[in-house]
């Protein structure tokens, strides 16, 4: 059935980053099924609006090639195994979709045909023309860049209209607003406000590719259910990065 007010949304193409700490619940580390299964029906209730969506997915709740370089790992091969990481949080939401009945692709950086489609612009394209939701894995493919900056290269390649962060805190704060209660939350910011107050949303490479390519990024809570197709119908909570003139 087609939620007519999300189909009458000012959006075409849309798509949304979720954390891989998103998918852990309450956890402290990996993969909580209910989670996983919130928000996979939320963005089933988009994708059947007639909404087209396409989503990259982390994997810190698997694997932080960063921390793991902190530790004295080679920080190549620590991105390397973070990014396989990325694709067992998209194997599972891929499963979770299908479950609710939505037709899904799963697309990876990293060539690994037994599980998963190579990434090629144009098929990705017809896959959401088609209704079909789908999920960037592997990042780039490469190492020393995140997945906030795979969701930017991806979203402006797939030229959606606007990239959504799912986060776990409702917006883009002074500082995290789970260790400093005084911390101050923001409505809009600007591109530049981002780099220059040095605020931990996205890194800075993700937000000057969407800063040169005009692409809006609207960060929201994504723990509680109906918060996707809520935020957008332009409802609830949430910090929108655009340009300002």
């Amino acid at each position: 059935m087609t939620d007519t007010t999300i189909a009458n949304s000012q959006y075409r193409r849309v798509l949304l980053k979720v954390s891989g700490e998103a998918l852990m619940g309450q956890g402290s580390f990996g993969i909580e099924p209910g989670m996983v299964e919130m928000i996979a029906d939320d963005i089933a209730a988009v994708s059947r609006s007639g909404v087209q969506v396409c989503l990259v997915i982390g994997g810190g709740n698997i694997f932080r090639g960063v921390a793991a370089a902190a530790k004295g790992m080679d920080r190549t091969q620590g991105d390397y195994a973070g990014m396989l990481a990325t694709v067992i949080n998209a194997l599972m939401m891929q499963n979770a979709l299908e479950r609710a009945g939505i037709d899904t692709r799963v697309m990876s950086a990293i060539q690994m045909s037994a599980i998963a489609e190579p990434y090629i612009r144009r098929r990705a394209v017809r896959h959401m023309e088609k209704g079909r939701v789908v999920i960037f894995a592997a990042g780039t493919g490469n190492p020393f860049f995140t997945t906030d900056t795979a969701a930017a290269l991806r979203a402006n390649e797939m030229e959606c209209d606007v990239l959504f962060k799912g986060t776990q805190v409702d917006g883009v704060y002074s500082a995290d607003p789970r260790r400093h209660p005084d911390a101050q939350r923001y409505d809009s910011l600007s591109y530049q406000d981002v780099l220059a107050r040095q605020l931990n949303v996205m890194d800075a490479a993700a937000i000057s590719l969407a800063r040169e390519n005009a692409l809006p990024i609207v960060v929201f809570d994504i723990h509680s259910a109906g918060a996707f197709p809520k935020v957008l119908r332009g409802e609830g909570r949430f910090t929108k990065i655009i340009e300002t003139k």
